[in-house]
């Protein structure tokens, strides 16, 4: 798990900057946050993996730096792990523009990539996260995640979310194939003991696509996936 702890150590660098500003009290004071917004075991058929989502921010009103990270633990050792760190600028009410770094650390090699996005809440409360991503040697990808909060009573909340990763181009060294590749998609229901703090129970289903799945069947591992989740989502 030490691992993982490295990954997350920026964000409590964020976490901590935040508290010590929070005296300041001009008309734009420099504020941040972090979201763990999902902390899970999975188990289904294959191994169980722990899973990770986690944000956080620092910044004013229409200026902030982003730091985001996501991952998987599995069978001792990290199995897929990134970390992005972003300029973030809104540019309309409920919408920022993302523009900055992001690095796929885990499996090697290491893929460096500049990363265009906006991030905001759509028509009907969707809140949703598109990127571009663009890489060495003509190698991109986009990536759209989708989500909506539909609130049983004030403190159950069902969450149905969607993921779609496309590749430009073959990445035989990492196991990624052109066109679509990867499509996630889950549900969970959280209870919110407090704002702060919720347990959760869901279901993910995780499919793979193209040369994608074909250099997963080489490898012996599974390209379509149903798994039970529990885990927590809390911020500070």
């Amino acid at each position: 798990m030490k691992h993982i702890m490295h990954l997350l150590f920026p964000l409590v660098i964020v976490a901590h900057s935040s508290m010590s500003l929070a005296g300041d009290m001009d008309d734009d004071p420099l504020l941040g946050k972090v979201m763990l917004d999902q902390l899970e075991l999975r188990t289904g058929d294959s191994d169980a993996t722990v899973n990770w989502s986690l944000d956080g921010w620092l910044g004013r009103d229409l200026d902030k730096l982003w730091l985001k990270t996501k991952g998987d633990y599995e069978r001792g050792s990290i199995g897929e792990a990134n970390l992005q760190a972003l300029y973030s600028r809104a540019i309309a009410p409920f919408w920022d523009l993302q523009v900055g770094w992001r690095g796929d650390l885990r499996p090697e090699p290491v893929r460096n990539w500049l990363a265009v996005g906006v991030k905001g809440l759509a028509p009907y409360f969707f809140d949703l996260d598109a990127a571009l991503f663009l890489g060495e040697s003509g190698r991109s990808q986009a990536r759209i995640q989708a989500e909506y909060e539909l609130l049983l009573t004030q403190r159950l909340i069902l969450v149905p979310e969607l993921e779609l990763t496309l590749s430009g181009k073959d990445d035989p060294e990492t196991a990624t194939g052109s066109g679509l590749s990867t499509v996630e998609a889950g549900l969970r229901i959280r209870y919110e003991i407090r704002r702060e703090f919720a347990p959760y129970l869901g279901v993910s289903w995780t499919r793979l696509y193209g040369q994608t799945a074909d250099y997963a069947v080489e490898e012996g591992d599974e390209t379509d996936q149903f798994q039970i989740v529990v885990g927590i989502r809390c911020w500070l």
